[in-house]
Parts: C-alpha cells; sequence; structure tokens
C-alpha cells in the first residue's frame, strides 16, 4: 500500500470519524495528502464542531503524513465548492474524492416528516453531486481524477425505516454510472463502495429483543478500517479500467454488485390488455419476482 497515493491529493467528507477516518488514515499512509472535510454535526445533522476534523488530521499527522481539515457542509453548492477549493488552497491539486459524508432519519415511511426526507437527501444525494461537481471542472482540465461514493444496501437491497437514506444510496449509484459515462474522455472513474461496519451510523440499529441483539453482535465485529483498502484501491492508479462498478466490503469479503437487468420478457403479438397482463404476463414473471428482503436477509451468514 505504501506509496500508492503519493504525490495524489484527495478530499474524503465525513472524515470525522468511522469509515471516513480510516479511508483518510489510509490515504494518507499510501501517500496522498488528505483534505479532512467534516462537519462535526450530530448523527441527525444538528450542530457542527471542527474537534472529529481536527482528531483525525492529528492522528494522520503522528504518522507521518500530511492533511487539513475543512468544515465546510456538502449539502451546499458553495460548501461543496469550498471543500474542492481547500485542497488547492492547501495542496495545490485534486485527484481524488471520497462521498462518505452522512446523516440518518431512520423512521417507518408513513411517519416520515419533510424535514426527515429533505435533510437525508440533502446530505447523501445532494452534497455526492455537489463535491463531485466541484472536482469535476479540475479533473477535466487536468484529465485525471478519480471518484468514491459510499452507498448502502439499503438502497442496493431494502431496509425498513430507511427510505430517505435508502433512495439516496440507490439514487447514488446512478450518479456515479452517470459520472463514469460522462467523464470517461477524460480519464476520470466513477465508483461505489457499500460498507459494511459497526460506526456512529449503524450504532441507533435497535438492540431490544435477542434477535437483534445477535445482529448488532455480528456487525460489531465488521470494524469501519476494513473498509478504507478498496477506497484506497479505487483511488489509485492501480485501479485503471475500474470505472463504474458498485463494490461491498463485508468483514474480510470483497463484493461485487450487479446493475439491475432484464431478467425475464414477456411478449404478445396482438399486444396487451390489462386483463391479458393479469392471465399470462404475471403468472410467467412471477417466479423471477424479486422477494420483499432486507439487506440482513440476504446475507444469511456471518461477516468471515
Amino acid at each position: 500500500m505504501a506509496g500508492m497515493m503519493d504525490g495524489k491529493v484527495a478530499v474524503v467528507t465525513g472524515a470525522g470519524g468511522g469509515i471516513g477516518r480510516e479511508i483518510a488514515i489510509m490515504m494518507a499512509a499510501a501517500g496522498a495528502k488528505v483534505i479532512v472535510a467534516d462537519i462535526g454535526a450530530s448523527l441527525t445533522g444538528e450542530g457542527g464542531s471542527a474537534t472529529p476534523a481536527e482528531q483525525t488530521k492529528a492522528m494522520i499527522e503522528q504518522k507521518g503524513g500530511q492533511a487539513a481539515i475543512c468544515t465546510e457542509s456538502v449539502a451546499s453548492w458553495s460548501g461543496a465548492q469550498k471543500i474542492i477549493q481547500s485542497a488547492l488552497d492547501n495542496f495545490g491539486r485534486i485527484d481524488a474524492v471520497v462521498n462518505n459524508a452522512g446523516i440518518l432519519r431512520d423512521v417507518i415511511f408513513h411517519k416520515m416528516t419533510e424535514d426527515d426526507w429533505l435533510s437525508v437527501i440533502a446530505v447523501h444525494l445532494n452534497g455526492c453531486f455537489f463535491v463531485s461537481r466541484a472536482a469535476a471542472e479540475h479533473y477535466r482540465k487536468q484529465e485525471s481524477g478519480t471518484f468514491v461514493h459510499m452507498s448502502s444496501t439499503s438502497g442496493l437491497i431494502g431496509n425498513f425505516g430507511q427510505a430517505n437514506y435508502s433512495a439516496a444510496k440507490l439514487g447514488i449509484t446512478a450518479l456515479s454510472k452517470s459520472i463514469a459515462l460522462d467523464m470517461q474522455r477524460y480519464g476520470v472513474r466513477s465508483n461505489c463502495i457499500a460498507p459494511f461496519a459497526w460506526s456512529r451510523m449503524t450504532s441507533s440499529i435497535p438492540a431490544t429483543t435477542p434477535e437483534q441483539q445477535a445482529r448488532v453482535a455480528k456487525i460489531q465485529q465488521m470494524t469501519p478500517d476494513k473498509n478504507a483498502p478498496m477506497a484506497v484501491f479505487l483511488s489509485s492508479d492501480a485501479a485503471k479500467g475500474v470505472s463504474g462498478q458498485v463494490f461491498g466490503c463485508r468483514m474480510n469479503e470483497m463484493i461485487l454488485f450487479s446493475s439491475p437487468r432484464p431478467i425475464r420478457i414477456v411478449h404478445s403479438a396482438e399486444g396487451w390488455t390489462p386483463e391479458t397482463i393479469a392471465e399470462r404476463c404475471i403468472p410467467a414473471m412471477k417466479s423471477a419476482f424479486m422477494p420483499l428482503d432486507r439487506s440482513g436477509e440476504v446475507f444469511g451468514w456471518d461477516p468471515v
């Protein structure tokens, strides 16, 4: 890993703790100069403090790395512009962006408020777009650059009480694919990671029943640092040719996720009516229906 990011400047959002902190530390260990971007807000997005970002910066510098902090919000166009500008001001360029910042407002769908929805979309989906868009102009001019965006199996597969988060996280995969397509001509790559880890973002998972406690115990084994190697690899020149993909990091497992593709097609020469759809189309397709399952049911084995 040493030297894999030599000469590169990376921005890691949400780097004040958890997965973002581990990515920032490993980026620096690999030779990158790192902007630790974190607004220092609560898990639900309130408040702000420079302390988490300063702590990550100190950890990087204790190991001989170089870092600077930025406490602007990813959820605004101007804040995102300032985050990227901080890389230019401190280190003279920008080569890698890791869109990791996030908040949670978990609530069952029929009780979700307007603010619950808008605040989560603002940080996750808008934040990914704003920060990526701010870097894109520089990437285009230098004809190089990478994006790594954090998705989630809550969006890729599904979960209870996370309509806002799930929608944002699946939207991020489509955004990443679009960036990969649009900026391929400039040598720019864009990929997603669906991380599995026990961090502040997962500490809100309820653990009142024995089943829930067992699930949480499994997640606690998956420490945030397990997600950092893939983020560093995807941001390095070693990942040339890897773009538009969605990876998962689960303990010591590396996962490649599929994208939606046609899985069954039914044709009728005379066209369709609502009645013939009910009689012939749906019965022919039903065996291929996707189940109403959640991430924990799809990944039914213990992390290894």
